[in-house]
């Protein structure tokens, strides 16, 4: 668990601001075991491979992952630049076929009339996860898709695609690395406490500020920063993962000063497929 008194310091009581954690609910063996990966052993959270195509149809990744695959097969490997992202000449051949929440594809074209990989990140994101999954791989300069990769394009293994890539992506990539920020990997390097925490608070609209304090445990870098870091690498580095993933849904609106103002709550899928078998302290119950 945290330190003792953690939650009595002032730097956290400030940052907080009067929102208390879900995850203090928890027992210090769940607390813990929520840090481990999923795994066999591990059953305080799990991932349901099973769950069906109907429930994966919010799931961008799966969908970009299999066009990006098929592409690869039909064309007999992706052309690659040097330092290994896919040639302008693919990233202009998927521009037109990726579909990804909030991809504003003519926005893009109006700012960038030549696109490097880098460029557009739904297809920076697959190409990496998808490489880091070994589905695809480096071959004379081009991707190939594996034997993995290819056995993937069946309707009947999207639910162990979507597992797959979902375990890869929140426990083995560094999903900083997107966003080019400071402190790496937080919140990244508790995903399995947010999560619950998450599955637990995010059942109606919540601004990603108040997710953010609900679902976090802050660190020093973020308790320190002039500006709400802490909201920011919530959102690029798990709310908006999660949307990809078709597991929360998003809107924004106006606030106070036209402030924008980022809301999400769970998808129905969200409980469908992160499982969760915990002990809650406070009443000695199972969830």
């Amino acid at each position: 668990m945290v330190a003792p008194g953690f939650l009595a310091n002032p730097d956290v009581v400030r940052w907080l601001n009067g929102i208390e954690p879900a995850w203090t609910a928890l027992d210090f063996d769940s607390y813990n075991a929520l840090h481990d990966e999923p795994s066999a052993d591990n059953r305080a959270i799990r991932l349901e491979p099973g769950i069906t195509v109907t429930d994966l149809s919010g799931s961008a990744v799966v969908r970009g992952a299999k066009t990006l695959l098929r592409h690869a097969v039909d064309v007999g490997g992706l052309k690659l630049t040097a330092t290994g992202n896919l040639s302008r000449s693919v990233v202009a051949e998927m521009l037109g076929v990726i579909e990804w929440p909030d991809y504003e594809r003519e926005e893009l074209l109006r700012f960038n009339k030549i696109m490097n990989e880098s460029d557009l990140l739904p297809l920076h994101f697959l190409r990496v996860l998808m490489q880091a999954t070994k589905m695809v791989r480096r071959h004379r300069g081009i991707l190939v898709p594996t034997r993995l990769g290819k056995g993937m394009l069946s309707r009947e293994q999207d639910g162990a695609l979507q597992a797959i890539l979902f375990h890869i992506a929140f426990w083995h990539l560094n999903l900083g690395y997107f966003d080019r920020t400071p402190l790496a990997p937080w919140p990244q390097s508790d995903v399995g406490l947010v999560l619950w925490s998450l599955a637990a608070a995010a059942n109606v609209w919540l601004d990603r500020e108040t997710l953010t304090r609900l679902c976090t445990v802050p660190v020093s870098g973020v308790l320190e920063s002039a500006w709400d870091f802490g909201s920011f690498a919530m959102e690029a580095r798990i709310l908006r993962p999660l949307l990809w993933f078709g597991l929360l849904e998003y809107r924004s609106e106006k606030g106070a000063g036209s402030v924008e103002r980022h809301l999400y709550r769970k998808t129905s899928q969200f409980d469908r497929f992160v499982k969760f078998e915990v002990a809650i302290e406070r009443s000695g119950t199972r969830q």
